[in-house]
């Protein structure tokens, strides 16, 4: 039986997905707001109707943080993030999976990485997103992590750190 043939599962939707950003403020006080969930949970819900909900943390290599997000009033959405490589300052390598309702919905390989630009911090972030419903988690994935990569920018031009 032929790969495309196999009735066992369903095609799996890839993207690869690069964000960039310049955030006024040091690469120590960026790595600290991902090191953080409480203040990563101040600017990494997309959306002033959204959160996100950390239920367990563990930033370091090896390490796993469990959180629900979704709109305030249901966070239905539950994600587990594994810390892969940490290099304080300068680049964070994790996996996260995406589900709901007991489905996974996505997997994802996710590369972040700084460098100090005079007084703000160039970030880039590569996500490798593995769909398995198809093509509407991958512009998800697109515009929450645009939206949120925004709203960390947002934070750091209020002064919030």
């Amino acid at each position: 039986m032929s790969f495309e043939n196999s009735q066992q599962t369903e095609r799996v939707t890839h993207a690869t997905l690069v964000f960039e950003r310049e955030v006024p403020t040091t690469v120590e006080k960026v790595f600290a707001a991902f090191e953080n969930s409480k203040i990563r949970s101040e600017w990494s819900a997309p959306s002033d109707t959204a959160t996100i909900i950390y239920d367990q943390e563990d930033f370091r290599e090896g390490g796993e943080d469990r959180y629900r997000c979704g709109s305030k009033s249901n966070p239905n959405i539950h994600g587990t993030t594994r810390y892969l490589e940490i290099i304080p300052d300068r680049r964070i390598v994790s996996s996260e999976t995406i589900s709901m309702d007991g489905k996974r919905l996505c997997a994802s390989l996710i590369t972040l990485e700084l460098a100090q630009s005079g007084s703000r911090t160039k970030l880039r972030s590569t996500s490798q997103v593995a769909s398995f419903i198809g093509q509407d988690v991958i512009k998800g994935t697109e515009t929450g992590n645009n939206d949120s990569l925004d709203r960390l920018v947002n934070y750091f031009s209020r002064g919030q750190a």
